[in-house]
């Protein structure tokens, strides 16, 4: 279940864990219902986000909710879950994407799918999702054509850039899918004036995922010898920082724009907790625009210091080095053993499916708060009238 939303069950308390975890459900859900049990693999966070969107500027109508069935997941429990066609929209977006990234790692020759046989199987299933995600999509007036035409003009872009081309030129077609999706939660919800702020809202979004990923893997990317914007255009991390910092800015104002009948866990899940995914990657609490108070010291001016509470270690690349990340498949082979043993849940510390980074269990750290992110700098301007 990747991401780069992961809320601890803590901070959302029980009312809106239970509405988290309605989303997260009813996407899965929505994937095995549709297309079979093993589509399921491409459940994810920040997928659900659609399907929280959705609800949060129509409402909770009727037929909007059921009653699920115990889940190994869920501890054999059952659980009130999110269903139609929000949660359609999400997982045809999560079909379309995951579609796109299995052909990027045979493409690359990741892992085990550098054996042929191995990749001509990978292909066919990145197929088979392509076909239902444009399938799912259009049953709810989506067209993925849009994500498909962004997939592929990645390619080329990273394949044109170097350094001294502007890293929003590399982010461009992940916004352009992102915003997309947003967008088109406001037609499903019937409030067609929301479209515009949802779609900024949606392609900043796509720039902090692809942003953040960028981070995350840089050092992993430069051993292995694999491409990485920050390395190819000469991003340096303060650049990133405050990209990031700006995208968070930008799509609190956004949302600020836009209509819910209650956007409570909208705004956690976009404002607090994306947030906490800024800090998280680039290893520490401060803003980018004070690089000093964020980074230490650059690399060769003295011993660089580890950020306290940094589960990714020295962001100048003093940590041990890491193991290199699984494949495609050995990696969801270890995210289906973590689920069934429910360490994602329940361990303080977990290493990473694929990335194989140590990684806090959602229920892990009993001392958060509830609201850790509204302690803002002014330069942030978090949550200016939460009621915290």
């Amino acid at each position: 279940m990747f991401g780069i939303v992961r809320p601890c069950s803590h901070r959302l308390g029980e009312g809106m864990r239970a509405q988290w975890m309605a989303h997260l459900c009813g996407l899965c859900l929505a994937l095995r219902r549709d297309h079979g049990q093993f589509a399921r693999v491409v459940t994810n966070y920040d997928g659900l986000l659609i399907s929280v969107l959705t609800e949060a500027q129509a409402g909770s109508v009727e037929g909007s909710r059921r009653t699920a069935g115990p889940c190994a997941l869920r501890g054999m429990r059952t659980a009130s879950v999110a269903q139609g066609e929000g949660a359609r929209l999400a997982a045809a977006v999560s079909l379309v994407l995951a579609s796109a990234k299995v052909r990027d790692h045979v493409a690359d020759r990741d892992g085990l799918l550098a054996r042929r046989p191995v990749a001509l199987a990978a292909r066919r299933v990145a197929a088979s999702w392509g076909r239902a995600g444009a399938h799912s999509g259009a049953a709810v007036g989506f067209d993925t054509g849009v994500l498909v035409d962004a997939v592929d003009r990645q390619t080329g872009i990273e394949a044109l850039a170097g350094h001294g081309t502007p890293l929003l030129t590399v982010t461009e077609p992940t916004e352009t899918a992102t915003a997309a999706a947003f967008a088109h939660t406001a037609v499903l919800a019937g409030r067609p004036g929301n479209a515009e702020p949802l779609a900024e809202a949606g392609r900043l979004f796509g720039r902090l995922a692809h942003l953040l990923d960028a981070v995350e893997d840089r050092e992993a990317d430069a051993r292995s010898g694999a491409w990485n914007p920050l390395a190819a255009t000469g991003t340096p991390l303060t650049e990133a920082r405050r990209l990031a910092d700006d995208a968070l800015h930008g799509i609190r104002l956004a949302l600020r724009e836009a209509e819910f009948t209650d956007g409570g866990l909208v705004h956690l899940l976009l404002v607090h907790e994306l947030g906490r995914s800024v800090d998280r990657a680039f290893g520490g609490h401060s803003c980018g625009h004070a690089p000093e108070a964020s980074f230490g010291p650059p690399p060769g001016h003295g011993a660089p210091q580890a950020s306290p509470g940094n589960p990714y270690g020295d962001p100048f690349g003093g940590e041990p080095p890491r193991p290199d990340k699984r494949g495609l498949w050995a990696g969801c082979a270890a995210a289906l053993g973590l689920c069934c043993t429910c360490k994602v849940c329940c361990a303080d510390e977990y290493e990473g499916p694929w990335s194989r980074r140590k990684r806090e269990g959602c229920c892990g750290n009993w001392d958060c708060s509830c609201c850790e992110a509204c302690q803002c700098c002014e330069c942030c301007e978090c949550c200016s009238g939460c009621d915290c």
